[in-house]
């Protein structure tokens, strides 16, 4: 009999990925003295350690690297086969990942959610949102079977493309801010001279995006757009925000919008995803977020979207 089985192997992803034997019982809905004893048992079984503990920190033991750089593989290859077999007998797939730009945030979907589960096909959804690059790597990559993404996707193609909409930019600072009251459209020197809050990109194998951040300027860097508003809002940097998110600080004062000399274009989103014939969710998904999706989203859902 095997000693390892998928179980096992998802149980040791998850506490590599989040972290903790706490986080990995959250993610798989189980209470940590099961995940504590799963891996015990686990351990037991195989004759060795997979984790190295020290104190409240652990980490993967060599062993434990090597069951996950094949475990990881296999837990794609059994999820793939489970999505296949469910497809032939429903047309349905088992799992649709939707991946989207932190931009939006995720509660934009929920009108879309509602009609797709009055459907009852079965097909779970997972929707995770990610930054800049990360969006299309998420594609690229095959963690997403669709995307809403910003900007232009990664060289070579392979992904099909809707337009979905464009993001107006501004930029502002709060009204302490030295250059609220510089009287002139801002220069390359006026930027470079105070801080730039800047989202950070979170792709790992593609180059990382940077928007509007000049070549030696100082830079704070957040995980989200609401944060750089927010950041922004307390007078920390300055640096180009969506209008539509900004609308309401600027009416009250809390943001002042400033010239410069090198204004920001509009940002382009778009839908993408893979030419592949996938299954009736992804298509009943494509078909439904091929629309204008921006900035209408924006300016439905308030000042500031949430991350």
């Amino acid at each position: 009999m095997r000693k390892l089985s998928l179980e096992a192997i998802e149980i040791v992803d998850a506490i590599d990925r989040y972290g903790s034997f706490a986080a990995a019982a959250e993610r798989l809905h189980r209470v940590p003295s099961t995940i504590s004893y799963a891996v015990a048992k686990i351990e037991e079984q195989l004759g060795l350690p997979l984790f190295a503990r020290n104190g409240p920190r652990i980490q993967l033991t060599p062993a434990g690297d090597e069951l996950l750089r094949e475990g990881r593989w296999l837990l794609a290859a059994a999820g793939d086969l489970e999505s296949r077999m469910r497809q032939i007998a429903t047309g349905y797939e088992a799992e649709l990942r939707i991946a989207h730009d932190s931009l939006l945030p995720t509660s934009a979907f929920i009108d879309d959610i509602r009609d797709f589960e009055a459907l009852q096909c079965g097909t779970r959804l997972r929707l995770v949102s990610e930054t800049l690059s990360s969006t299309w790597e998420a594609l690229r990559e095959d963690r997403a079977d669709l995307i809403i993404a910003a900007g232009d996707g990664p060289a070579g193609g392979g992904y099909k493309t809707v337009p979905v909409g464009a993001v107006a930019f501004v930029f502002c600072v709060a009204p302490t801010h030295p250059l609220a009251h510089a009287g002139h459209p801002l220069t390359r020197a006026d930027l470079l001279a105070h801080t730039a809050v800047v989202v950070g990109d979170r792709a790992q194998a593609m180059a990382e995006r940077t928007i509007g951040v000049l070549a030696g300027q100082p830079r704070l860097t957040v995980p989200d757009m609401a944060t750089k508003i927010a950041c922004q809002v307390a007078g920390l940097g300055h640096g180009f925000v969506p209008r539509d998110c900004v609308q309401a600080d600027i009416a009250a004062g809390r943001l002042v919008e400033c010239e410069t000399e090198q204004p920001r274009s509009p940002e382009p989103f778009w839908l993408a995803y893979k030419p592949t014939p996938g299954g009736q969710a992804a298509k009943w998904w494509r078909e439904r977020l091929a629309r204008p999706l921006l900035p209408a989203w924006l300016r439905r859902l308030g000042n500031v979207p949430a991350a």
